[in-house]
């Protein structure tokens, strides 16, 4: 595409329980997309709560939402009651029918695939959920982001904002990304390398997989529930 977008719809799905960062991030650099339009949809106008004590306003409900070119889906504690949702999945599967690009960031790809969205599609999550990418027929590929298709993958948090400059530049054109990755001073130097377990320590794991073991006890019995 040109760098006129003025055409171009730009959704996220909201829900409650949803980590900001997976939906702020690209949203952050999506929304800076020339001419395009961004439209936030949950099922109702109601603030929406994320999981850091921060409410979200939705811009509009699924029902009002007119069809998007890119859907996005972040996730978060709330995708195991998101992905068992008859509306949340039924505007998906009706959005996803035309968009040009079916995404999510983290968790929100399990939403995807019970819509029945990854069958047999390459696909990544967050790291601690990967082994449960096959439940919903999706095959794991390692990586910050994973395009098979139209349907783009995003890891864990803070992959949303790398997977949003790569479809900046793939829909409004390079410059276009590199002058918004400027303009919001993008220039990652972490102090630590232990941002993935093949480079956190063992110490660092020990902390942080007990966390997960809860939550991904909780998606394994969605799953196995069927949607």
């Amino acid at each position: 595409m040109s760098e006129d977008a003025s055409e171009f719809n730009i959704g996220f799905i909201i829900f409650p329980d949803i980590t900001q960062l997976d939906f702020t991030g690209p949203l952050q650099v999506l929304s800076r997309i020339p001419g395009a339009t961004t439209h936030i949809a949950a099922e109702t106008l109601d603030p929406v709560p994320t999981d850091c004590s921060l409410n979200l306003l939705p811009t509009t409900t699924f029902a009002a939402c007119p069809d998007l070119d890119l859907i996005c889906i972040p996730g978060g504690f709330g995708v195991v009651a998101a992905m068992t949702d008859k509306e949340v999945l039924a505007f998906v599967r009706r959005q996803a029918e035309t968009a040009r690009y079916v995404t999510s960031v983290c968790t929100g790809a399990f939403v995807l695939g019970a819509a029945g969205l990854l069958e047999g599609r390459r696909a990544t999550t967050h790291w601690a959920y990967t082994d449960l990418l096959s439940a919903v027929g999706a095959i794991h590929e390692k990586g910050r982001m994973v395009r098979d298709g139209n349907v783009v993958t995003a890891g864990g948090v803070t992959s949303g904002i790398d997977f949003g400059f790569r479809l900046v530049a793939e829909i409004a054109g390079k410059e276009v990304a590199e002058a918004i990755q400027l303009a919001i001073e993008y220039d990652p130097d972490p102090p630590f390398s232990s941002g993935h377990p093949d480079r956190a320590s063992r110490n660092s794991m020990a902390r942080v997989l007990p966390r997960y073991k809860d939550s991904v006890r909780q998606y394994r019995q969605a799953l196995a529930g069927g949607t």
